[in-house]
């Protein structure tokens, strides 16, 4: 469920999400409580979707560590090895066993998904812990179908990549019931120019 969407245009790079948390097939209402999806690792933004209890616990990991390095696919890739030993580790409860009716795996499975956004760019984790890195935009989640339609279709148009965003995720929270409530938008401080440019 939920929706997180990353966008690059131009000088600006912003990375945003629906507020909205959903327990089974009950939905909670924006004036009783709203998920903040996007949580702050030094210069870099970290969103998530799917189970709740990562939040949780990506918070609980990133006060607990130093200032993460986040700037290239390794930088990220190697976050994220380390933050799945962690798992393991300090975070037994986390259950890595596939189900039952699952097709097997070679690899790890968080069920759940991340978009790191930063200076240097926009990086989507995926549940297998694979990365790869967007030069234009990227979103993750239920609604994500949606929201990559919404970018594919404005992003040539005369908006900037805050408004396009925002549009992405009121696209996603239209159509697909796992999204919805308030739109968190948070812009990178010095997002450099150039597709490929690189923070070490």
């Amino acid at each position: 469920m939920s929706i997180a969407v990353a966008v690059r245009k131009r000088d600006q790079i912003v990375v945003a999400a629906d507020s909205q948390e959903s327990f089974d097939d009950r939905r909670v209402l924006r004036d009783n409580h709203a998920a903040s999806k996007i949580v702050r690792a030094g210069s870099s933004y970290i969103a998530n979707t799917g189970w709740g209890a990562y939040d949780n616990i990506l918070r609980d990991y990133l006060a607990r560590i130093s200032r993460p390095r986040l700037g290239s696919e390794r930088a990220v890739f190697a976050f994220f090895i380390a933050f799945w030993r962690q798992l393991h580790k300090r975070y037994q409860f986390v259950n890595d066993q596939p189900g039952e009716n699952d097709d097997p795996t070679p690899f790890a499975d968080l069920d759940s998904s991340f978009l790191v956004v930063n200076r240097s760019g926009i990086y989507y984790v995926s549940s297998n812990i694979s990365v790869m890195e967007f030069t234009k935009y990227y979103a993750i989640g239920s609604g994500a179908s949606y929201a990559l339609g919404a970018l594919h279709a404005l992003y040539d148009q005369p908006l900037a990549a805050d408004a396009l965003a925002r549009r992405a995720c009121e696209a996603a929270s239209a159509f697909d019931v796992g999204c919805g409530g308030d739109i968190d938008v948070q812009r990178v401080a010095g997002a450099r120019s150039g597709a490929r440019a690189r923070a070490r």
